[in-house]
């Protein structure tokens, strides 16, 4: 019986003997060196293709001080925002290189929060991305000297890359107002969460600018539960449309109603936030508000690698992009407007003396509008698109 032998493992100097150049250049190729001649950069690839050369990272960092890697600090993750976003963060992590490793903390434990951030630091990461939804977060951040570049997410206003939640609550009671609502409620997400507290000043600010009156809000904690038990509260305070701060919550409310005998959107219509993949296929199909997760991802990553001085490999789809790309779903209505001036599902027109913030409106899709530079420098937030379906219709007269 013959036993076969190990085979030694390809090296720098396979590779630069293969593509017929020296190991310093090699080496260039390895650590993004920008004075690389482009056939030459080609060429060195080519031969770790075909020598199945594998990088040594260890080797690599101590080099470079370097990993390509790329820490996330996750609370709260099992929600479907932050749960998006760290899917998407490693695919748009791995588009350009590099890899993550997530720790997660227990978001109202301060201490948590420092050992989570203190495991990544230890992992010698090139950057951190932190989901932050709740201010004590962004506390103990403060407190931390990090050393490291450091990129906030899920904190609405206070996140270095967002998406704007304001605007699309605005976007979301517009659309039931130009349906023709005036007795709007939301069923709002946790008081300690910065998205949550953003989207419910999101509804008050249309209901003020369009001239309405203040709606009831009804607290809930994201989930379908708490949707279905504030149902009756909701059927109590006369409202004829409610604006859920999450798509869990509005498919619980739906339930809830039903089973209380009104009907949806008959009696009550009913707009969510976020597009889970239910909300599709939910009776009726939920009119929601999407969040473009992957551009946040992208524009996130590419930030952490840029500051911790590594040449970014632009993932070729998104780069440049500025605006969310929906595609079409299962169903929805062939044409569809909305908030900001627009005009809406019933033929409404839009706010006046405030309009809502722009934000794209397509049927099952839509594409927002082209993102910009913030006046003040900064990144501007990223627009929510309206998905109109099935689940609002005009008041019951």
């Amino acid at each position: 019986m013959s036993e076969s032998k190990p085979q030694r493992a390809v090296g720098v100097r396979d590779v630069a003997a293969r593509a017929g150049v020296s190991r310093q250049t090699v080496s260039r190729v390895l650590n993004d060196h920008p004075d690389v001649a482009p056939d030459t950069h080609a060429r060195v690839v080519a031969a770790m293709a075909e020598l199945g050369y594998r990088m040594n990272n260890a080797a690599r960092a101590l080099g470079t001080h370097r990993t390509r890697t790329i820490g996330v600090l996750a609370s709260d993750a099992l929600q479907y925002g932050p749960s998006r976003s760290m899917a998407a963060i490693e695919a748009s992590a791995r588009e350009a290189g590099y890899w993550i490793t997530a720790a997660f903390a227990d978001s109202g434990d301060e201490a948590s929060v420092t050992a989570a951030i203190e495991h990544l630091r230890a992992q010698s990461v090139d950057g951190l991305i932190v989901f932050a939804p709740h201010a004590r977060t962004l506390g103990v951040l403060d407190a931390l000297r990090i050393g490291i570049p450091v990129i906030i997410l899920h904190a609405a206003e206070r996140s270095d890359f967002s998406v704007d939640q304001r605007a699309g609550a605005r976007v979301a009671v517009a659309t039931l107002a130009d349906a023709g609502h005036e007795r709007i409620a939301h069923l709002a997400g946790p008081a300690d969460w910065l998205e949550a507290e953003a989207r419910a000043a999101g509804f008050a600010e249309e209901l003020a600018a369009r001239g309405l009156p203040a709606g009831a809000v009804f607290g809930g904690d994201w989930s379908p539960r708490s949707g279905h038990e504030a149902a009756r509260a909701v059927i109590a305070s006369g409202a004829t449309a409610v604006f859920a701060a999450n798509d869990q919550m509005a498919l619980g409310l739906i339930g809830g109603l039903r089973a209380a005998g009104v009907a949806v959107p008959e009696r009550i219509s009913i707009v969510g936030f976020d597009d889970v993949p239910e909300a599709a296929y939910a009776w009726p199909p939920l009119t929601t508000v999407r969040q473009d997760f992957e551009e946040l991802a992208h524009r996130a990553v590419a930030q952490v690698i840029a500051e911790s001085g590594s040449a970014v490999v632009a993932p070729s789809a998104r780069a440049g992009s500025t605006g969310p790309t929906a595609a079409a779903g299962p169903a929805g209505p062939t044409a569809a407007a909305g908030a900001a001036g627009a005009a809406g599902p019933a033929g409404g027109a839009g706010s006046e003396g405030g309009a809502a913030p722009a934000a794209g409106v397509g049927p099952e899709g839509g594409v927002g509008p082209e993102g910009a530079v913030d006046p003040e420098g900064g990144a501007a937030p990223i627009p929510p698109v309206l998905i109109l379906r099935d689940s609002v219709v005009p008041p019951p007269l």
